[in-house]
């Protein structure tokens, strides 16, 4: 996990990354996707009127968990299928 690299979806108004909470969690799950056309996908499938309002990064892996700590997350979530949703969640050990 640590040597690849991970796409995020931001938002371009207010710079915050789209998260999931399946628990009703106040700070959620980064939402990672392997490939940037997965996340482009996602947008274009979840939410195609408001799409251009966002805009896909690239992370590497060695990243995520100093991102995790600035942002508070509670841990990932990888996007398997971006069609269906299908998501993998993860808390940092």
């Amino acid at each position: 996990m640590l040597s690849e690299v991970y796409y995020l979806v931001r938002s371009k108004s207010d710079g915050r990354y789209l998260t999931a909470r399946p628990n009703a969690e106040a700070s959620g799950y980064l939402l990672l996707f392997k490939e940037n056309f997965d996340a482009l996908s996602y947008l274009n499938t979840h939410a195609a009127e408001v799409a251009n309002r966002f805009s896909v990064e690239s992370i590497p892996g060695t990243q995520i968990n100093s991102l995790l700590k600035r942002w508070g997350f509670n841990g990932i979530g990888i996007v398997t299928d971006p069609l269906l949703p299908k998501v993998e969640f993860l808390q940092p050990g």
